[in-house]
Formats: structure tokens, sequence, C-alpha cells
């Protein structure tokens, strides 16, 4: 017999899991849940990206809920055109749910993209790292490897080659980390004492930015450092609710 659980019950129970309500996000992000369906949800489809294909991945199951990091609304415009209406037409026409957990996914303290990364590498957390409108979205702390040997420890988890700038000591000891495309964070590595900082992606900029402030800089992949945290809490949600639960890959490379 198939599962079946209350959308209601299960969104309300991941806006307190995620402090939806509380935290802050970039302007126009929008988190919690974006689309509804009729009401009841029979499985769960984790995907980084609310895009058009993880839409109708959802989609070939009715009454799925789309579990996604970067959702389908962000820079607060009223129009429903374009790729808006292709996903929006696509979710609402095959009955899928549309939910997104951004900056409170990042640094959810069990199911964050940046704690998981974190215990998957071994970093011995010191503190958090990286504020955002007062939010610690990454972490910092102790982690002595060979940064070639990091690297390639960073590409086994994220499953993609690493970039590797490498503008500090060929050995690491304090290293910050936030997922996504943090680059520009380089900088505050280096002002508070880290020789390493790893991230998803970065402008050109930022190759200066740890060349000529004795930073390693490994550029691991926007995708690829965010598929953590809506896996686990995909996981978290299943077992709480009994609904089952897939992962949909659909990598950029960026």
């Amino acid at each position: 017999m198939t599962a079946v659980a209350s959308l209601a019950a299960l969104t309300s129970w991941m806006d307190d899991y995620l402090r939806i309500r509380e935290l802050p996000d970039l302007d126009g992000a929008v988190n919690g849940l974006q689309v509804e369906n009729s009401g009841n949800v029979t499985r769960i489809v984790a995907a980084v990206d609310a895009s058009l294909e993880s839409i109708e991945v959802a989609g070939r199951v009715p009454g799925t809920l789309l579990l996604v990091h970067h959702g389908l609304f962000w820079d607060r415009l009223p129009q429903v055109t374009g790729r808006r209406y292709r996903r929006l037409r696509a979710a609402l026409a095959s009955d899928v749910a549309v939910y997104s957990a951004h900056l409170p996914l990042d640094a959810h303290p069990e199911v964050g993209n940046n704690p998981i990364l974190a215990r998957i590498l071994g970093l011995e957390v010191s503190g958090p790292f990286g504020s955002y409108k007062g939010l610690d979205v990454g972490l910092h702390g102790v982690l002595e490897r060979d940064r070639d040997q990091l690297a390639q420890e960073l590409s086994v988890a994220v499953g993609q080659p690493v970039r590797l700038i490498p503008g500090g000591p060929k050995q690491t000891k304090r290293v910050a980390l936030i997922t996504g495309g943090a680059g520009s964070s380089a900088l505050e590595a280096a002002a508070r004492g880290c020789d390493t900082f790893i991230t998803g992606e970065g402008a050109h900029h930022t190759w200066f930015d740890a060349m000529e402030n004795g930073v390693n800089l490994l550029f691991a992949g926007h995708w690829s450092t965010e598929v953590f945290g809506v896996r686990a809490l995909a996981e978290r949600v299943s077992e709480k609710f009994g609904v089952p639960w897939e992962f949909h890959a659909q990598p950029t490379g960026l």
C-alpha cells in the first residue's frame, strides 16, 4: 500500500525544523512551500534546482513533492511568463508541490550542505564563517592536509574534478567552507587567518584574491557542493512521514 502524507503537515514540520520563517535569505528568495498540490504527498523527489527537467521527473507520479535548494522565485517579479510559466505549468498539470530551502538549508546543523560536507572532509569545526544578514552560513576549523590531497578528497566527495588555485601553503591547517557560489569570501578567509577556502564557484577576480592574499582556493562546483542538503532533508522527511524519496541529479558542471 502506498504511503500518503498530508502536504500541510509535512511542510509545517519542515518550516519548523529548518526555521524557515526566522532565518534571512537573499533579497527576493522565497523559502518554504512555493507551489501547493491537491493536498497529499505520495513521494518526494529531491533536486538541487527546480528546473523544468526536475519538475517533469517529479510529475511522473502525481502527488509528488519536489524538494529543492534553488526554488522558482528569486526576483520578486509577478509575471508568469517564459521559463517561469513553463515550470509552473508543468507542476500544476502533474499535481507536483514545490518546496524550497536555500540559506536555511545551507546552514542547518544536521542536514545543511556545509555541516555535511565538513563532516565528510573531516573538518574539525572551530566555529561559523561567512555571516549573511546575521545568519552564519559556513564553517571554519582545522583540517591538516597536503593541499593536493585535500583537492583529491574533495573531488571524491563531490563527484567531479576540483579546481585548485594555489595561493596558500602546501600544507593546509585552517580551512573555511561555504558551499555554492561564495568565491568572494576568499578575502574573509584570509582576514580570519585561514590558509584555505573551499566553495563551489567564484568570479574571475577571486583568482587574484587567493594568489595575492595567501589563500588556497578550491572550487568544487556550485551544483556539486549543494547536493548534500536536499538529499539529507528528503531522507529525514521520509523517515518521519513514511513517504519514499529519490534524488534527481541534473549536474551543471558549474
